[in-house]
Formats: C-alpha cells, structure tokens, sequence
C-alpha cells in the first residue's frame, strides 16, 4: 500500500453561483487584487460578471489577460512586475488551465521575487522561501489536473520546454467550482472535457501514488461519469449536466493531487508546452491507448474501472473488461467527432519524439501506473500516432 499523507488546505467551493460570492472570499484576503483572467471569458461574458462581483463589494482590482501564448515564464514576469508595483494582498485567476498556472505560479512567488530572489531559480526548481500570497482559484473548465499538486507546470520561454515549478503547503486559499460558468461551452468542447475528466480519473486511480482516499474519490467521480457518459439508469437528471461535470471534475482533480496524473496527461502537457494544442484532445486520443498498456500489468484495477463505469458485461472477465472500456472510450472519441489518432493533429512524429524527451525529465514520469522511461514513452506515443 502506497503511505498516504493527508492535508488539504484549500477551502473548496462547489456550486451554481458560488462565483458571485467572490468579492466576499477576497476581502478575506485584503482589498487589492489581481484578476487574472483568460482573454476568452471577456468575449463570453464571464468576465463581466466576475468584475460585477468584485465591484459590488468595492473590491480594488486590476486585470492582468496577457496569456493567450499559454502559461510561459515571460508572461508570468510580466504579472510579477504589476504585482509588485500594485502591492497586491491576494490574486484571483479565472480560467482554464494556463490561468490557473500563471495564477498558482504568481502567488506562489511573488513573495520571494519581493525579497530579491532571481525568478528563473525558482523556475528550475529551487522551492520558494516565503509564504505565497492569498490565490482564489475559479477554473471554469470543469477541472484541473494540477490545482490540488505542489507542483506548477509552466512553459520555460527559454526553450519551449515544460517546467515543474515547486509550491509551498497551502498555495489555494480557496478553489470555485461554478457550473453556471460552464454553460457557453459548445457540445464538441463539453465532450472532450468530459472524457478529459475520465482520464484523469483513471490515471489517478493506476498510479503507483494511488491510496484508499484517491480511490474513493475517484470511485465517487466515475459514478458521476458514468451517468453522463454511459447511460447509466441513475442518470442524475434531476441536475444539468453542468453541475454533474463539476462535481465528477472537482473529485477528479482532487484525487490526482492526492495521487498523480499519468501518462496521457504528462504527454499532452507537455505537446501544448510546444504545439499549443489543446489538452484535452491529446489526452482523449491517448487515453485508450493507456488504458490498454496499463491492462498488461494492473488489469485487475483496470476491470474495476470498467465494471464501475458499467461498460463490462455480466459474464466478461477481466482481460475482456478491459478491452471493453478501452473500446468503449474509442466510441465515444468516434461519436463526439474528435481526433482519434496523434496524427490528426497536424504534428510529425519527428515532433513527438523531441516531446518525449521533455516529458520523461519531469518528476510525475516517476508516479506513472508502471516505471517509464523515454523509450517506452515512445512506443506509447508511436501506437497512439
């Protein structure tokens, strides 16, 4: 059994409307804030409504939206330096996953960068001193595969590489979970965050850092999935499938802080750093293949996830359990009308091998369902292309 340490410090918020309640969590904090917010949401509206929140409590707030690149180490110094000239007593980041990063990555340190430490130390892995500044997180993505780590990943502009930025104990003041934020997505975005919420679950529940508390949120987190995806007779229709993919979200991405994502999430991460394709899609293509590379080792927990998900027949054994959910995720790539193959991206081979090497120099490369180094990351990579 793997040790389980449990300390969560983050006040977790999960609700239709939550958001509007902002303003309240800041002033917690102190009155001056940074927005960090996805260019996107100001087309949408959600900006709008975030800024009406903060306004309404005569909150005292800047915006920082210079991320459309992704979360890459020069925007973050940009944001540092409003930072430090604004003497702000919190930061709140409004977004998907490259707002979150920047966000995690300017609270965690800001502090230090204050106290004269040089930023790109702490790039390359120095951990922060000091402690970070106040960060209300409110991920509008349905999940986050890396809000609950002490890790931040981020995009060196130094080489286009991906980096695993260390962070102190306790980073997320508090987290938003609001499914009314989610209701601009489009059907195809709907679908391939929703197969990204069940690759997360997954990997989370293969990974060598899996423990009793991880599966249990991840148990809890299928069962939610299975009812959106799978057609399960306790379909939940008494909420909107919003607020399901919130929930299921939020028990995913807690249970991988808990234990670790795995390799489809790594190899996406780390083909955005580069390509800027979205996550979600690499994740969806790789997700079966995972699935079957993970049946030759861990089957008996790979059958689990495919009877809990209700995909198993009654009679099947667990080698055809396994290949049924693997089958099953195919399907469902098929009729949400996604890339299926790595190909489909518009990326070489040639390409994915220079993404290979990035990925297997990160540390979550050591919590994966089995030991991986470089090649056999490629051999994952070479079936999904």
């Amino acid at each position: 059994m793997a040790d389980f340490t449990f300390k969560l410090s983050s006040n977790i918020m999960l609700g239709s409307y939550m958001s509007s309640r902002i303003g309240q969590f800041i002033l917690e904090c102190g009155n001056r804030v940074m927005f960090i917010v996805d260019p996107i949401l100001k087309e949408n509206g959600i900006a709008d409504k975030i800024k009406q929140a903060l306004s309404e409590r005569q909150v005292d707030f800047f915006i920082f939206d210079e991320i459309s690149e992704g979360a890459v180490t020069k925007s973050i110094e940009a944001a540092l330096n409003l930072a430090k000239e604004a003497h702000i007593h919190s930061v709140l980041a409004v977004g998907g996953g490259k707002t979150m990063c920047v966000g995690r990555a300017v609270a965690s340190v800001l502090n230090d960068i204050m106290a004269g430490k040089d930023f790109y130390t702490l790039v390359d892995g120095a951990l922060p001193e000091k402690n970070p500044v106040p960060l209300i997180c409110v991920p509008t993505s349905l999940r986050d595969a890396y809000i609950f780590t002490d890790r931040i990943p981020v995009i060196d502009s130094r080489s286009s590489k991906t980096k695993l930025m260390p962070a102190r104990d306790g980073l997320c003041s508090v987290v938003v979970f609001d499914p009314n934020l989610n209701v601009t997505l489009s059907q195809n975005q709907t679908n391939s965050i929703s197969i990204e919420i069940l690759c997360l679950a997954i990997e989370a529940y293969l990974s060598q850092k899996a423990n009793f508390f991880s599966d249990m949120l991840v148990e809890k987190s299928l069962g939610l999935m299975r009812g959106v995806m799978f057609g399960s007779e306790n379909s939940f229709m008494a909420e909107t499938q919003e607020e399901i993919l919130s929930q299921a979200g939020c028990l995913a991405s807690l249970a991988a802080g808990l234990s670790s994502v795995g390799t489809a999430s790594l190899l996406s991460l780390c083909i955005n750093s580069i390509y800027k394709i979205p996550r979600s899609l690499t994740s969806s293509i790789l997700l079966p293949y995972v699935i079957s590379d993970c049946a030759k080792f861990k089957l008996d927990r790979v059958s689990r996830i495919s009877r809990m998900l209700g995909v198993a027949g009654d009679g099947d054994d667990d080698e055809q359990a396994a290949n049924a959910l693997a089958e099953s995720v195919r399907q469902r790539i098929a009729q949400a009308d996604l890339p299926a193959r790595l190909k489909d991206l518009g990326v070489s081979i040639e390409n994915l091998a220079l993404v290979v090497e990035n990925a297997a120099k990160l540390e979550f490369i050591n919590f994966l369902p089995r030991s991986m180094n470089s090649d056999l990351l490629f051999e994952l990579v070479k079936a999904a292309f």
